[in-house]
């Protein structure tokens, strides 16, 4: 097992526990499978009224394992991403969610992270995400954290790749980090604050859950709309986004 869930059905919370430490808590296609499997386990749990997702060891997520053979077919038109149905809400789990991260969280991290209600992160938590480093398109994430940060430090983030790595103390500062805690201490934290929403009436919390995220809701459809295109012209070799490019502006004309 890669996942771990561990319930307290007293005091009404959850503690999913991502435990890939040799790999970074990084995400393979079981991996992938096991957290579907529990977010939508927690869905018919009423024992369960607030859960907390971490990582054991150095890091919560470093986004898909890069040894993960994801197949995809032929046409630009279906391309398969499996983090897009990674976190919580893509499973219709609308029970509050907390992230505790310790250590690194970066690229396919921010699926997870944009799907908690709120991020209680130990000094020493850092984040960044590599995608333009590589020449990646960095998409999905990116519509992400521009709903959870400021345009301008999400904007950073994204487009510094590895040259540079937010600090939880400068998340905290930001907002995208609702409380800072001592290193180790984000776990703690993160289970007292689930344990304070889970003896409130689930109803109220749940309906509340779904309203702050159709709040964006619609927003993040529209951006995600655009991730396949933008991925695919990314994806092509240099010489093929430069053909492209030329024929858009050989055809543009204006109408007097």
């Amino acid at each position: 097992m890669s996942v771990l869930l561990n319930v307290d059905k007293d005091a009404g919370v959850a503690v999913v526990t991502l435990d890939r430490p040799a790999k970074l808590n990084a995400l393979d296609l079981d991996t992938v499978g096991e957290l579907q499997r529990i977010w939508r386990e927690l869905r018919f749990d009423d024992s369960v009224r607030a859960v907390v997702l971490t990582g054991a060891g150095r890091a919560f997520c470093t986004g898909l394992d890069r040894d993960a053979v994801v197949p995809q077919p032929d046409s630009p038109y279906m391309q398969d991403d499996p983090l897009l149905t990674v976190g919580p809400k893509a499973n219709d789990l609308w029970k509050p969610v907390i992230a505790a991260v310790e250590g690194m969280a970066c690229g396919g991290a921010f699926y997870l992270l944009g799907e908690c209600e709120f991020v209680v992160a130990g000094d020493g938590a850092e984040f960044f995400d590599p995608h333009t480093t590589y020449g990646m398109v960095s998409a999905y994430e990116s519509v992400l954290l521009a709903q959870r940060m400021p345009y301008g430090e999400a904007a950073r983030m994204m487009l510094m790749g590895t040259a540079e790595r937010i600090s939880a103390r400068r998340a905290h500062e930001v907002g995208f980090v609702s409380e800072l805690t001592d290193a180790g201490g984000a776990l703690a934290a993160a289970v007292a604050c689930a344990g304070v929403i889970a003896g409130y009436p689930a109803a109220g919390v749940q309906g509340t859950v779904r309203a702050l995220w159709s709040a964006k809701e619609a927003a993040r459809a529209m951006g995600f709309a655009q991730a396949p295109h933008l991925i695919s012209l990314g994806n092509l070799p240099t010489e093929r986004q430069a053909e492209l490019f030329a024929g858009r502006r050989g055809s543009d004309h204006r109408t007097r």
